[in-house]
């Protein structure tokens, strides 16, 4: 009898053509979520990526899996606009503005509304995601806090509020022009953050447990 241990054979890996049709549907469905909100038909968000329905459910079989892989993705996006601040020399409060800056153009407040209801808040994938991104963020204000150039009584959820508030589009077409000012009230917002402090803030620093348990 032959007692051969058996050749595990690997997965394939996918094609080119079905990992851009992936990137696609995440990137129409980014577009969407930011401007019609996360109940916008499954169904438009594959006819703006340029796939079919079929193509759309093979690769994600409800809404939950899309919209979850959109929010991973957001934050990926969001970590390496991080990465690349820390890599950078010079005024560490400066490479946290840029940060600032970056991330909002990542639209990171309108996941907002998608993290509610049936939303697994806990997936593995959305709780790497969440943990590099914190991490990453965590590092950038430590830098400037330790020469002196950010405020003591702030925290990383403390950025993270004020990054998701100034970046949720607002209700209606009539609100739609108010996405020009968002870098400038950023910048407000940031001014906000320098030391020494200008003021004594209420309450404590928000953190990232914080927000969880919210």
């Amino acid at each position: 009898m032959d007692t051969a241990t058996p050749v595990r054979r690997k997965a394939p890996r996918p094609r080119a053509d079905a990992l851009r049709n992936r990137e696609r549907i995440v990137a129409a469905a980014r577009e969407m979520f930011v401007e019609f909100g996360a109940d916008v038909p499954l169904d438009e968000i594959a006819r703006r990526a340029g796939v079919g329905n079929a193509t759309l459910y093979r690769n994600f079989p409800d809404r939950d899996a899309l919209q979850r892989e959109v929010v991973c993705s957001v934050m990926d996006r969001t970590s390496e606009r991080a990465e690349t601040a820390l890599a950078e020399d010079g005024d560490a409060f400066e490479a946290l503005g840029r940060f600032v800056h970056a991330a909002a153009d990542e639209r990171v407040g309108a996941l907002c509304p998608m993290l509610s209801g049936s939303f697994d808040r806990d997936h593995p994938d959305l709780l790497a995601a969440r943990e590099r991104l914190e991490a990453l963020v965590a590092r950038l204000m430590d830098r400037a806090r330790t020469v002196g150039r950010l405020r003591p009584d702030v925290a990383v959820g403390d950025l993270m509020i004020a990054l998701s508030q100034l970046t949720r589009p607002l209700p209606g077409t009539a609100c739609l022009n108010f996405d020009h000012f968002v870098h400038r009230h950023l910048q407000l917002f940031l001014d906000g953050l320098r030391a020494p402090a200008r003021s004594e803030l209420p309450g404590a620093a928000a953190t990232m447990e914080d927000l969880r348990r919210a």
